[in-house]
């Protein structure tokens, strides 16, 4: 029986244990539904070793998406600072205001500065990612009077997704833990105050904002969307370790060794990687010198270390402010399509790495390809499908970039280019899919990468001893590029006045003309389909399939300028397609399934290319290239097309919310630059152009 002061006591540490119990586990699990950043980022970086791997981007004043041990695999959400003087709250991201300064122009080293607009307080802070292991460093100065406080706010999402992880504070670092991977923030001098809780519930980010300073200090948060804050030690200069492992200790280790080295160490040896990476990539106008190196760079950094020769469409999530995170299945453009690996390769090649190229036709032949033959519509690095439309012009790239390497030995020709031919045979030359993956029919584009890649597969059979197989790809080729004018050139419909010929961007039949109710997609409507024209027939002339001054394509020219054509101040840029609905809304915001489609830069490289092979100055295009260019040298997937300014922010001529950057306009970008300086498309496989433009 208990007596009356035992009662009296278990009373009391009855209802003192849930307060104790709160101070060390946060409340409000699972938060708030987590999401990723906007796609608009001004800067990536990486080291050049693989003995590390971690990538990391910058975007708007702050550290985005993390990725580590892949390029598919974002494990951060947000790293950013906020400063309190105990009656107010600034957070940088939304409070400050910032600017992004290139440190040099011979490596992905950049510095980003945010400031009080009263000019009260500055934090500039330095990101290089440790050679040596899987750590990224943050040098951290911070400018303000007494009184001012700095903390840094962390929202981790291990394994690409925000729900799961587990925070907690081990051995002076805020851990975070979600099966068996887990990544570690520390800083010299050491957090003088610690918090893992729930995003919206029990964060640090809230807390300030209420309190000014961190009331809310919990030991742990388990399993949801975790949201980490610290107070850094009252000092005006601070290294942050961002580590990463398979465990706990394995990501402390990393951080804690990257710290005991030298910053001014980590740095030369992060810059000297890119340095010598440099000392590859070929020279070319100083006008052009530096955004074409950093180009190089761009797409080398955007290349997997597991999965060598895979380069990625873009570091980043469009829109990913509006996309959830709370599964891991979101891919973003971090994965492989062979499209955009084919203009990534062909980029490096006009660039000088040739070896990046071979890697990516490897991986292309090795990982992504299926046993018939064809090649997936996108996947993730390790080559598990995506999508799974298939997209015609997908199975012929890498035909072509396997002449383009001289990539003709048995091995490649039997398990490789033979199935790949026979694959477009069987099933070309009409698509499921086009390059713009909406719609089936016969497209201009994809029969010029069927046609090329045919003709390439004829030349590896022959160099094999297949003649009969060599004779039945060029049969085909010729049978096709025979009917393209049949097939895809409408003569009745009312975009062009001068002439009466021009190309469609697509035809769900082989009859042009018989004003088929096309659904572009995306909320773009139902339209004649003579009346949506893109500019995918100069693919024709990038291929060696016409020749630049063919009647019907300077007049496609003609009604693709009045129709989808766009002066910026920047320069000339185009749309995708007529009534393309991939963009932001009308009012700016995010793409969510529709929208307005806005225009794209590498549409202005596409048609300085042109340019080239009519034996004109592309300088106009590649101006305009080159201004559409964020802070940071990115060049951006798409660009404001309104002059009227929106709450969104956008500026007419620079780039949208939607991927910066994206590898296509920086490969894009290299392939013109090369081509205007040899006054020849050096994309044209000869072996296509020989045969169309030359031997016929």
């Amino acid at each position: 029986m208990f007596s009356r002061k035992s009662l009296l006591v278990t009373l009391v540490l009855a209802w003192l244990l849930p307060v104790v119990g709160s101070a060390q586990s946060a409340p409000g699990a699972p938060g708030v539904m987590p999401t990723w950043t906007t796609g608009s980022k001004e800067a990536i970086g990486t080291a050049t070793s693989l003995e590390s791997k971690v990538w990391f981007t910058l975007e708007n004043g702050i550290l985005t998406e993390v990725y580590y041990p892949r390029l598919d695999t974002a494990d951060l959400r947000t790293l950013e600072f906020a400063v309190s003087d105990g009656r107010n709250t600034w957070a940088e991201k939304k409070d400050l205001k910032h600017s992004l300064e290139r440190l040099n122009t011979d490596s992905l080293l950049y510095r980003q500065v945010s400031s009080d607009p009263a000019g009260k307080f500055k934090i500039t802070k330095t990101y290089v990612s440790d050679p040596q292991r899987d750590t990224l460093l943050i040098q951290v100065d911070f400018f303000a009077p007494a009184g001012y406080n700095l903390y840094v706010l962390a929202d981790p999402s291990l394994k690409n997704s925000g729900y799961g992880d587990t925070g907690f504070t081990q051995d002076g670092a805020l851990v975070t833990q979600k099966s068996d991977v887990a990544c570690a923030l520390m800083s010299t001098p050491a957090f003088s105050e610690a918090t893992s809780g729930f995003a919206g519930k029990s964060d640090g980010y809230t807390d300030l904002l209420l309190h000014h300073k961190l009331e809310w200090r919990y030991e742990r948060a388990e399993n949801g969307n975790v949201f980490q804050a610290a107070k850094l030690g009252g000092a005006n200069h601070y290294m942050l370790a961002l580590g990463f492992g398979p465990n706990p200790d394995a990501a402390i280790d990393a951080a804690k060794k990257s710290l005991a080295r030298k910053y001014s160490d980590v740095t030369a040896e992060y810059v000297v990687g890119w340095k010598e990476y440099l000392k590859g990539i070929r020279k070319v106008a100083p006008r052009y010198e530096t955004e074409f190196q950093l180009a190089a760079m761009v797409l080398k950094a955007q290349e997997d270390k597991t999965y060598r020769g895979a380069m990625i469409a873009s570091m980043s999530i469009p829109w990913g402010f509006s996309v959830k995170a709370d599964t891991p299945a979101v891919g973003g453009y971090h994965l492989i399509w062979a499209r955009d690996l084919y203009e990534v390769a062909t980029g490096m090649m006009a660039a000088g790495d040739r070896e990046a190229a071979e890697r990516a036709l490897t991986y292309l032949f090795n990982v992504q390809q299926e046993p018939d033959g064809r090649f997936p519509q996108n996947s993730w690095l390790d080559g598990k499908p995506y999508w799974t439309a298939l997209q015609m012009d997908e199975i012929a790239y890498p035909i072509i970039l396997a002449w383009q390497l001289v990539r003709a030995d048995a091995d490649t020709w039997q398990k490789h280019v033979r199935p790949a031919a026979e694959f477009l045979l069987a099933h070309g030359p009409t698509t499921q899919e086009e390059r713009w993956e909406e719609v089936p029919g016969y497209s201009p584009s994809t029969m010029a990468a069927e046609i090329a890649g045919l003709v390439c597969a004829a030349d590896i059979a022959r160099k094999n001893g297949a003649s009969e197989d060599a004779d039945r790809y060029l049969h085909a080729a010729d049978d096709w590029a025979s009917h393209i004018e049949a097939w895809m050139v409408t003569t009745t419909g009312h975009l062009s006045k001068e002439a009466p010929g021009y190309y469609m961007r697509i035809d769900n039949n082989t009859d042009p003309n018989d004003g088929y109710q096309l659904d572009v997609r995306n909320g773009g409507g139902v339209w004649d389909e003579r009346d949506v024209v893109d500019a995918g027939f100069l693919e024709l002339v990038r291929l060696g399939i016409r020749p630049a001054d063919d009647p019907v394509i300077r007049n496609s020219i003609k009604v693709v300028d009045a129709q989808i054509r766009v002066e910026t101040p920047n320069g000339p840029a185009f749309y995708r397609y007529s009534h393309d609905g991939y963009g932001e809304t009308y009012f700016g915001g995010p793409w969510l399934g529709e929208g307005k489609g806005r225009i794209w830069p590498i549409f202005a490289g596409e048609r300085g290319e042109y340019e080239i092979a009519a034996g004109r100055d592309p300088s106009v295009y590649l101006e305009a290239m080159l201004k559409f260019a964020n802070s940071g040298g990115l060049i951006p997937e798409q660009v404001w097309d309104q002059a009227a300014p929106t709450q969104s922010g956008f500026v007419f001529g620079r780039g949208t919310g939607s991927a910066t950057p994206l590898s296509w306009s920086m490969a894009e970008f290299l392939r013109l630059v090369a081509g205007a300086e040899e006054k020849h498309v050096v994309e044209t496989p000869s072996i296509v152009a020989d045969h169309f433009l030359h031997h016929h």
